[in-house]
This record gives C-alpha cells, structure tokens and sequence, in this order.
C-alpha cells in the first residue's frame, strides 16, 4: 500500500519560514518523480516543485523560484519543501505526491498527472 505522509504545516508570520516533510512507504522510492502541490479556497490546485528521487533533479512554479527549495532524503524515503521569505499567498494546503518519470520528458509539471497523494498539511501565512 502506497502511502505518503505529509508533515511540518502550521503557521508563520509573512517573511518566516517552514520547512515540510513528506515521508513515503509501500513502493520502491527511488527513480520516481515526487511534488509538492498546494490548493488555496477560491483557487485552481497548482504545482509548487518537483523533484526526481533518482538524480535530484527540480522544477519550481515561477511563483516560488528563489524563495523555496525541495529535496530528497534517499536513505530516509523523505521528501522535504523548505519555504523561506513566505507571503501571504502562500496560505494553502500542501500535498505531496508520486509520479512517474517519463523518459525523454522528466518529471510531469502538472498536477494530474500524478497518482498518489498525501492527507496535505495546511499552512497558513500571516501578516
């Protein structure tokens, strides 16, 4: 069973930042694509970062590059999203998720394309 556990939400002041974990158990972790998505009341769900377990490889949604990081924890089967200097916009609820790596493209950029989810974590910024 396939399961991804998301940790690490809460809440912070505009400018501080969290640091989320998303720990994966009932496959074979490595060479797959995992990504952190968030979704906002009122608003579409979209893609925050990617990452491919196998060379590390990233994606980040133009809305994040340079403020948040994602990385990968091989030995532990961890994903983790460190978000600094956060904005008000940034409040939503995170999820993580596995995709497959396609050959020739990488990992997908696009949140349906991924097939399994974790609970989510919520994250609320403040003023």
């Amino acid at each position: 069973l396939v399961q991804l556990v998301e940790s690490g939400g809460g809440s912070v002041q505009a400018g501080g930042s969290l640091r989320l974990a998303c720990a994966a158990s009932g496959y074979t972790y490595n060479y797959n694509c995992m990504g952190w998505f968030r979704h906002a009341p009122g608003k579409e769900r979209e893609t925050v970062a990617t990452i491919y377990t196998g060379s590390g490889s990233t994606y980040y949604a133009d809305s994040v590059k340079g403020r948040f990081a994602i990385s990968r924890d091989n030995a532990k089967n961890t994903v983790y999203l460190q978000m600094n200097a956060m904005k008000l916009e940034d409040t939503a609820m995170y999820y993580c998720a596995r995709g497959r790596f396609q050959l020739g493209l990488g990992c997908p950029r696009i949140w349906d394309q991924y097939n399994y989810w974790g609970q989510g974590t919520q994250v609320t910024v403040s003023s």
